[in-house]
């Protein structure tokens, strides 16, 4: 999506141990015009497949999954990271591990919101190791909800997130895939 990339690379910095800062767009300011063309994408891509929910963990992916749920005209479910006094009991768990953090999260999605009738989109905002979204796939399976693909918004294509989730077979498309960001410079894959 040629539009991301030029925000990732205008407004993206390049921080030491392979981190893509992207906070002015994304990951803490939000840009509405941006994430409605990137929900739109996601929306366009997924569109046939019956979807009937958005997951996605709190708090970057929120913004686009709730684009691409105005889109299809579905609700988005986000996963939490942290436990609330409305939120305690009758809930679907994951454990995962962020590199970006340093740190364990355990999410939890109300049983409520997600169960076997449900054909899910997950969608996130990076791709990295791929802990994030499969922490979103054991709480789908937990569910017993069908995962139909994978949106990430931006994948870093030279860490293995992709060769995991391509292994268990699902579909995931990335919207910008960054294929180095050695010498702090923005390669993104060729041909995409």
């Amino acid at each position: 999506m040629k539009l991301l990339e030029e925000h990732i690379k205008n407004r993206g910095t390049v921080l030491p141990g392979n981190v893509l800062k992207v906070d002015s767009f994304l990951n803490h300011q939000i840009d509405p015009v941006l994430m409605q063309a990137v929900g739109k994408e996601f929306a366009n891509r997924f569109a046939n497949l019956g979807i009937t929910k958005i997951v996605t963990i709190e708090s970057s992916g929120i913004a686009p999954a709730v684009f691409a749920g105005l889109e299809l005209g579905v609700p988005v479910v986000f996963a939490r990271k942290k436990k609330s006094l409305t939120l305690t009991e009758n809930l679907f768990t994951s454990s995962v591990y962020s590199f970006t953090k340093q740190e364990t999260n355990d999410i939890s999605v109300s049983k409520n919101f997600l169960g076997k009738a449900d054909k899910i989109l997950l969608i996130d905002d990076f791709l990295a190791n791929g802990q994030a979204v499969l922490g979103l796939l054991e709480v789908a399976e937990q569910a017993e909800a069908e995962v139909v693909g994978i949106g990430i918004v931006i994948e870093k294509s030279f860490q293995q997130g992709r060769a995991l989730l391509e292994k268990a077979g699902y579909p995931i498309y990335s919207l910008a895939r960054i294929a180095s960001l050695e010498n702090e410079q923005i390669r993104f894959v060729e041909g995409e």
